[in-house]
């Protein structure tokens, strides 16, 4: 915990707003997704916003309501919250999940963009799943989940919900990434991993080993659109160390660092440059 106050301090001290931001690029993303406010504007587009949100909203009072348990199998850094496997549901969305404001902010984010295809480190509960599904409807959702019995919770969530966009695999992740061929066209192969991924959210496991794996086993995916979201990248000095590499990498143009999460870009024509933004 006082590692985390120590780097958000230093996030403070070093975070702008859109006012600091000269990429054209950087700034429309800022200024037009980003720093969009909240309650959706009044016209066809921001109702159908608006009933987005309340889904968002339905979807994670339901959890909130489960109080049900399930034995959860944890293969990343583990938990600093729970002591034991044995978790009930409400618990789980209440103190694991994405909160109700990243949710948010990540449907805007495929809203803005539109992926035709995402991939999904970690489903847990699907709360942020749900936000993928929704910011694009017409996209093709993979998302991988390690524990068999969250990940039937996950599904069920899926149908309740009528999102019928996304693919849950229950999968150990660096198998998946490394057995699936690129190209499902030449293949043939149940459950394939597009050629390239248009967005992906990492948010599997959290340490500085997996997620350099991750990284690493993921970039041939890359397109000059791709969009990448790593989560919680200044939860432990590794991960702050893993983000310092990965910003640092030939293939890398330009990340912003929003304390909670790190935005990766591979665009060829983009000056390097790195931005910590406040939201």
């Amino acid at each position: 915990m006082l590692f985390q106050i120590k780097s958000y301090l230093q996030f403070l001290w070093n975070s702008k707003n859109e006012h600091a931001v000269h990429s054209p690029f950087v700034f429309d993303m800022v200024t037009k997704c980003l720093y969009v406010k909240k309650k959706p504007k009044p016209n066809p587009s921001g109702r159908e916003q608006a009933k987005q949100y309340q889904v968002l909203k339905n979807y994670r009072n339901s959890l909130l309501e489960n109080k049900n348990t399930i034995e959860v199998t944890d293969f990343g850094a583990g938990s600093k919250v729970f002591k034991s496997n044995t978790r009930q549901i409400s618990q789980i969305a209440k103190t694991a999940g994405i909160t109700k404001k990243r949710s948010e902010l990540l449907f805007k984010i495929v809203n803005y963009f539109q992926p035709k295809s995402i991939l999904e480190i970690g489903t847990s509960l699907g709360l942020a799943t749900s936000a993928l599904a929704l910011g694009n409807p017409k996209a093709k959702i993979i998302t991988l989940e390690g524990c068999p019995e969250t990940a039937i919770i996950a599904k069920e969530q899926f149908g309740k919900f009528g999102l019928t966009n996304i693919n849950c695999v229950v999968t150990e992740f660096s198998n998946y990434f490394k057995t699936l061929p690129e190209s499902s066209a030449r293949t043939g192969e149940a459950n394939p991993r597009p050629k390239t991924q248009d967005l992906i959210y990492f948010d599997g496991n959290h340490s500085k080993k997996a997620t350099l794996d991750y990284f690493e086993l993921l970039l041939p995916t890359i397109s000059n659109e791709s969009v990448w979201i790593f989560d919680d990248i200044h939860w432990s000095p590794d991960m702050e160390e893993a983000w310092q590499i990965i910003k640092n990498h030939p293939k890398v143009t330009v990340t912003i660092d929003t304390f909670q999460w790190g935005l990766v870009f591979f665009r060829r024509e983009q000056e390097k440059e790195h931005f910590v933004i406040r939201i």
